[in-house]
């Protein structure tokens, strides 16, 4: 019989897990506790941004005209607990305010909500970023809630999705990984061989592990990525002091084949709602388990990282006049969300920057491709441009901070020919100098000669 398959959490990786389980042939019922959320996506629509996700949902999403009908949504436990082989657990873990650590309310609420109801053998799975330890304390959780008793089952199934290639990440993994334990692992591997089937016979490598290591392989994954751009980011310090060119030395840096190119481009650092919470729950968890100096290095990751927003900051004061503030001078503001191929803006460092100019007397305008709205609502009290050409009208500097491909293909005469002057700072080291200068530009990079 064919497995039948749930999504609890219906936000950016859920509503991506449920319509890729639809894609690879699964009847799917995914559920949430925001009836709005469950309309939107009800109807084939997405409440974010990601390429190909809303094609995919309408693709499945039963009641669409031309759907296979394999997906649908509903707030109902106990309908999912009645209809699901497997049950994914995919809701969000976010920092706890005024803490490092990780908040684990959402997915324990979510465990118990579901175990209570499950009188019938079923795998749960977590595909949540959750501090190590968490899977061990919920298979037990599960055990003394679940009417079902030892008939059910939990295993670790992290995500490793990236904005921007969700769809491609969630169908065509790079790895899959499971974490197992107990006198049913065998089975609940069995049934998640089952699941993944298409993309394992396409050559994705299936890894099993214990549940403790399964849940350390995503933050070690982030913490390991955040190292590597906190690098390239602190080296980018360096050649700023010593006069040396950050760009080439990370094109030298990227011919070793022991460290690659990937990731190796200085800026204003990384942001999302990912990558900078989960090394603090890392470094938090560490710290519970008596093993804190062994991440000790990821403050100073987090450190170089913040610190490269106030870099742009003053790299900015001194291109308007270096005054103690920007009061007067009129900031373009190119890019709003964390990175491109979103609309994310959680823990952006362009409007981070953009927001600490504004604080400090400056008329910042900014233009994102696809997080206008988003940014709206988090940052009202900043200008907001259509075209990052009326973004730039006027503007004493302009600013590129999120690396759009949009961006890279601006013609710089006509930005020029709007601009009070033609002077642009590269927070993202993405832009061709040689094709800005000769439209007459003064171009600045972090980390990179003036000329």
């Amino acid at each position: 019989m064919a497995l039948k398959i749930t999504v609890i959490g219906t936000g950016y990786l859920g509503a991506t897990h449920a319509a890729a389980m639809a894609e690879l042939g699964f009847e799917v019922l995914a559920l949430d506790v925001v009836p709005e959320k469950i309309e939107l996506l009800s109807s084939g629509r997405v409440p974010m941004y990601e390429p190909g996700l809303e094609e995919l949902l309408r693709k499945h999403v039963a009641g669409i005209e031309g759907s296979t009908g394999r997906l649908r949504f509903t707030l109902e436990w106990a309908e999912v607990a009645d209809f699901g082989d497997v049950h994914f657990v995919c809701v969000n873990t976010p920092q706890k305010h005024g803490e490092y650590a990780c908040d684990m309310s959402y997915v324990d609420a979510a465990v118990e909500s579901l175990a209570a109801r499950l009188t019938r053998p079923a795998l749960v799975v977590g595909k949540s970023t959750v501090p190590v330890g968490s899977a061990e304390r919920l298979a037990a959780r599960i055990a003394e809630l679940a009417p079902a008793g030892p008939e059910v089952t939990l295993a670790w199934n992290p995500e490793f999705l990236r904005e921007g290639y969700a769809v491609q990440d969630t169908l065509h993994p790079d790895r899959i990984v499971i974490g197992v334990n107990g006198p049913r692992a065998e089975e609940a591997e069995r049934t998640l061989r089952q699941v993944y089937a298409t993309p394992i016979a396409e050559g994705s490598p299936f890894v099993v592990t214990d549940f403790p290591t399964a849940e350390l392989v995503k933050t070690s994954a982030n913490s390991f990525l955040a190292t590597k751009i906190s690098f390239i980011n602190a080296m980018a310090e360096v050649c700023e002091a010593a006069g040396g060119d950050v760009a080439k030395l990370a094109e030298a840096l990227g011919h070793d084949d022991r460290i690659g190119r990937k990731f190796l481009r200085a800026g204003i650092g990384f942001g999302g709602g990912c990558l900078p919470k989960d090394i603090r729950a890392f470094m938090a968890r560490a710290g519970e388990l008596g093993a804190d100096q062994a991440l000790t290095f990821l403050r100073e990751v987090d450190s170089i990282n913040m610190r490269r927003r106030g870099h742009m900051v003053e790299l900015a004061r001194e291109a308007v006049g270096g005054d103690s503030s920007f009061l007067g001078k009129r900031v373009a503001v190119l890019g709003a969300t964390f990175k491109p191929d979103s609309d994310d803006v959680r823990d952006s460092p362009a409007l981070n920057v953009a927001g600490q100019i504004h604080l400090q007397g400056g008329q910042v305008t900014v233009y994102d491709p696809k997080g206008m709205a988003n940014a709206r609502r988090l940052f009202p009290t900043l200008g907001y441009a259509d075209s990052a050409l009326e973004a730039v009208r006027g503007a004493d500097v302009v600013l590129h901070l999120t690396e759009w491909r949009e961006f890279r293909e601006l013609d710089p005469a006509a930005l020029g020919a709007a601009a009070s002057r033609r002077l642009i700072l590269d927070g993202r080291n993405a832009l061709d100098p040689a094709r800005w200068r000769e439209a007459g530009w003064t171009y600045r990079a972090m980390g990179r000669p003036n000329a």
